[in-house]
């Protein structure tokens, strides 16, 4: 027995040193990739010295003797720290994950490929102005220098996922940057998304009840939808709520298409001189994006010969594009422009590799053939086809199969989709503007994606939507909202509208504007911009907040970027409670009835205010989810209703106040009794308070909405692998909501239905009275490296609320500087 324990402890031991070197040799091929941020390189391509000074929070400031060099400089300091980060990028662009990630990558890289999106990148460089191109050269330049730098140095790769991914890294190329650009304008996007789901909602209730739970925003609008054929087809009816055969694409964290839910929004508002505290011009942004670790912005300062740039990048593309120069600041909004069209294209009976045109007669589609190397798998090949409008997709995504009759293909137009895009360009040209009426000039090249642009200088103040605008006759089908025939000429875009007239908002009398991806205009269709908006409930509480002074500084406008007091809630808990609360009888302790009025009563004296520890935001958020199932699962079934994930305010106000009939939502058609809404909502506030109780158990007043708000920030690659997730994956209980100002889309669905996925993952205040005294945070760290000290070391700042310095001066950023890098010309 003695022999056999000295074995076993000489094995134990044996396997714990072998465990250990192991342990000991990955972190030391893992660690080699952390960059030297105090190194010098000698490297070609400049034409100077460059300096890059990275700061106490690891923000690089870099200064080359030409713009030249300067965007060297970003493209190396932006390979350093998320060079992993920008090959996935490009990957995605390219529809080439699957070489990486086998077959659960297919249909993103099939969409990918359908979209033809990197082929019209490459396409686009031709059409820059040549300083343009020079910077993209430069910037290339940068970011394959660290490439070579990694290779020649053996430094780990470049990043340690390297290490789990066999992958060859080519060298950056100009396309490569614009193909970024235009992954953007796929992840703001909401279209076609909102088109498919309106079709299939349309096929399923009439259309008076379609405006309810797909209502128009408030204003004079349209009254209802036209009567298309199409929509009658039975077997559409039957599957507009047929779940899906296989897991949605859109729902991996690597894929860049989004669900509608999920496409971009973000906060701007600016103040004139007369509405500030400085005398001067204050602005505030933040855009909001799924959130991830690292985050996809990246803090830079950029030297320039025209001065100096700061702001938040994205790694891989070559400009700030949210951030401020010296005499110039700027931010972003989604817009929500109609900039994507979905056509059913008539196919040929006698041969189906061709479509029905609106002259009567049927073409061949131009089709080309693409090979998806997968890998562990044999290579796919594609057959893309294109009509004369835009590419041919699947059936079998986005739920298309769902709204497009037998003998028909879907296809799509889309700005986004044009091989002579300018938008690069424009961006070079924002950061080089000196006052707004340049920088408006300036954005005229701007093709996609649609976005706000808001523009401060020292004393004037302007928002411009920027981005092509889609000429539609006034007789199309489906006046863009939904999908519409192909072969009917009146369905096709007549060109784009001109640049003037895109909206404008300068110097108003209040000197005050701003956009929380609100309706910002009305005009009659084809002129109307949209008919679907962002948050419509956000921009209520910001007109308080911004009447609530004559005058405001960078400090309320970071109090505004806070807030977390949700207009939502303080209109529905009114109309689901009023005849809940101070009615019934007393209920013993533990009974259901007892613990609906306790949860009444803490709701009763809650203003609203989405707030990390308190316990009442987590009842209401849970109340509504519950009460928006209860109210549209029997009309659109569960597979539909499901995908209603995130309760509209507007549509359960309507149902709750009973406009126009609407509060029939609240009868169940299955049953023979009619139920009213007043039942509806007791029996939510049940549903919900069962469902609290098995998800956290305990007293309400235990509860505190941080836990179930908590923010999830994962690497999109790593997060998922088991004993590695602890590592790349970051964790913060935040506040706010779906409709705060402080905003914090819910993932809506699975096991933490209230988590924090998607909100500002970039914020920035700026006063041009002093720019630099300007502010701005990110919600992870400047490195993609899981052990770098700057991987997270924002996020608890952001968390808190928090900002860092926004400065453009050379000693600020040298004093207890983390690190000076220089770059040397090569001989």
């Amino acid at each position: 027995m003695t022999k056999v324990f000295s074995w076993m402890l000489r094995l134990v031991i044996a396997l714990m040193v072998v465990l250990s070197v192991g342990l000991g040799l990955a972190y030391y091929l893992v660690s080699r990739s952390l960059p030297d941020y105090d190194a010098t390189y000698s490297v070609p391509g400049v034409t100077a010295p460059v300096r890059i000074v990275r700061d106490t929070a690891g923000v690089p400031h870099i200064f080359g003797e030409t713009d030249a060099d300067s965007f060297f400089g970003l493209g190396f300091v932006h390979a350093q720290d998320r060079l992993w980060q920008m090959t996935m990028l490009r990957r995605t662009a390219q529809g080439r994950l699957s070489e990486l990630f086998g077959t659960r990558t297919l249909k993103i890289d099939e969409a990918l490929r359908r979209f033809d999106l990197y082929r019209l990148a490459a396409r686009s460089v031709e059409a820059q102005d040549d300083s343009t191109r020079s910077a993209l050269d430069a910037y290339s330049a940068g970011v394959n220098a660290w490439i070579s730098t990694v290779n020649e140095n053996a430094l780990g790769r470049g990043a340690p996922e390297f290490f789990l991914f066999d992958a060859q890294i080519a060298p950056w190329q100009p396309a490569d940057s614009i193909a970024v650009i235009k992954l953007m304008g796929l992840q703001l996007s909401s279209h076609l998304d909102r088109e498919v789901k309106r079709a299939r909602a349309a096929l399923m209730l009439p259309p008076e009840r379609l405006l309810d739970l797909l209502p128009d925003v408030p204003g004079d609008g349209i009254a209802a939808l036209p009567d298309l054929a199409w929509l009658q087809d039975p077997a559409l009816r039957r599957m507009a709520g047929a779940p899906s055969a296989a897991p949605d694409f859109r729902d991996d964290p690597l894929s860049p298409l989004k669900r509608a839910e999920f496409s971009g929004a973000s906060n701007v508002w600016a103040a004139a001189p007369a509405r500030s505290t400085t005398g001067s011009t204050l602005l505030a942004n933040d855009p909001h994006l799924g959130l991830t670790a690292p985050s996809i912005w990246y803090l830079a300062h950029l030297g320039l010969q025209d001065g100096g740039v700061i702001g938040g990048t994205i790694p891989g593309l070559p400009v700030v594009l949210a951030g401020r120069s010296e005499r110039l600041a700027w931010g972003l909004t989604t817009a929500y422009l109609d900039d994507l069209d979905v056509y059913l294209e008539r196919l040929d009976p006698a041969d189906t590799s061709r479509y029905l045109t609106p002259a009567g007669e049927y073409v061949p589609f131009r089709t080309e053939s693409s090979v998806i190397r997968v890998k562990d798998s044999a290579p796919v090949t594609l057959r893309l086809q294109w009509t004369d409008r835009g590419p041919v997709l699947p059936i079998d995504s986005f739920d298309l199969s769902k709204v497009t009759p037998a003998g028909h293909v879907p296809s799509i137009a889309w700005t986004v989709l044009n091989g002579a895009d300018t938008s690069m360009s424009a961006a070079m040209a924002l950061m080089r503007a000196p006052d707004v009426a340049q920088g408006l000039a300036a954005m005229e090249r701007h093709v996609a994606p649609a976005q706000n642009l808001m523009l401060v200088d020292r004393e004037h103040i302007a928002m411009q939507m920027i981005g092509s605008m889609p000429r539609r006759s006034a007789m199309h089908d489906s006046l863009g909202r939904l999908p519409s025939p192909g072969w009917r000429a009146e369905n096709h875009w007549q060109g784009m509208f001109s640049y003037d007239l895109n909206p404008r908002f300068e110097d108003p009398a209040s000197g005050i504007i701003g956009n929380t991806n609100n309706k910002f205009i009305e005009r009659p269709f084809p002129l109307h911009v949209s008919h679907s908006w962002g948050d419509s409930l956000r921009i209520t509480r910001w007109e308080t907040l911004m009447q609530d002074r004559p005058v405001h500084s960078r400090d309320s406008f970071v109090e505004t970027q806070l807030d977390t007091v949700s207009p939502a809630a303080r209109t529905l808990l009114p109309l689901m409670g009023r005849d809940l609360w101070f009615v019934g009888e007393a209920a013993p302790q533990g009974t259901a009835e007892r613990r609906r009025r306790d949860a009444l009563d803490l709701l009763a004296d809650w203003n609203g205010e989405m707030n990390a520890h308190r316990a009442e935001p987590l009842i209401y958020a849970a109340w509504v989810r519950a009460l928006n199932q209860r109210l549209i699962t029997d009309e659109l079934g569960a597979t539909l209703a499901a995908e209603f994930s995130h309760p509209d305010p507007l549509f359960l106000e309507r149902v709750l106040r009973d406009v126009n009939s609407a509060g029939t939502w609240c009868d169940v058609k299955q049953s023979a009794e009619v139920e009213t809404c007043v039942q509806m909502a007791r029996l939510a506030l049940d549903d919900a308070l069962v469902w609290i109780d098995e998800t956290y158990g305990g007293t309400l007043e235990s509860l505190n909405w941080g836990e179930a708000h908590m923010a999830q920030l994962d690497h999109e690659v790593l997060g998922d692998v088991p004993g590695l997730g602890w590592l790349v994956n970051i964790r913060y209980a935040t506040g706010g909501g779906n409709h705060t100002l402080m905003r914090g889309r819910t993932a809506g669905t699975g096991d933490t239905p209230f988590a924090n996925v998607h909100g500002a993952a970039y914020r920035g205040v700026y006063d041009m009275a002093d720019p630099d005294s300007s502010v701005f945070i990110s919600s992870t760290g400047q490195s993609g490296h899981p052990f770098s000290r700057f991987y997270d070391n924002l996020g608890e700042r952001w968390r808190r609320g928090e900002y860092i310095p926004m400065s453009l001066d050379p000693a600020l950023a040298e004093a207890g500087a983390a690190g000076i890098t220089t770059l040397q010309p090569r001989p």
